[in-house]
């Protein structure tokens, strides 16, 4: 499996979950949704690149069991005055399903989680919202994870 499979993986992942919540559609219906028409397919003269469906699926369904706990996190790390249910959909949906890779894919550097989350946040949101995701998402990786991951690499 690619980078670039699993990039669109995570693309299709943030994609779905904000849709769950805007258009309150069921997690069968956006699967099917998804798998059937966005995933790899050209829509209005955008082409979706090709996703490893089963790290698709393993990040939606990873968010929806674990949401209230994934929420729970997120809240406890965003600034005072700013709880999750004040910010904007997108963001969300990318916090959330970068959180979920944090706490439950131990074998996805933290480093590729964030870069890859950030990533998918720039192509739908400015640069403030970028960086509050990026600081958001490093200290829940700093939380969850091994420090050993952060400290630099020596030769």
């Amino acid at each position: 499996m690619s980078r670039e499979h699993r990039a669109a993986s995570r693309l299709a992942a943030t994609q779905a979950l904000y849709q769950m919540e805007v258009a309150a559609k069921g997690v069968n219906e956006i699967l099917a949704e998804f798998e059937t028409y966005w995933i790899g397919r050209e829509i209005e003269g955008e082409q979706y690149k090709p996703a490893e469906i089963e790290f698709f699926r393993d990040i939606l369904n990873g968010v929806l069991k674990d949401q209230t706990a994934i929420d729970q996190l997120i809240d406890a790390t965003l600034a005072d005055g700013w709880p999750l249910a004040r910010v904007e959909a997108v963001m969300r949906a990318v916090m959330r399903a970068a959180t979920y890779e944090l706490r439950k894919r131990k074998d996805i550097p933290a480093k590729v989680v964030i870069t890859e989350y950030v990533d998918v946040a720039a192509a739908f949101l400015g640069r403030d919202e970028t960086g509050m995701i990026n600081a958001v998402l490093d200290k829940i990786a700093r939380e969850l994870r091994d420090p050993v991951e952060f400290e630099p690499r020596t030769r």
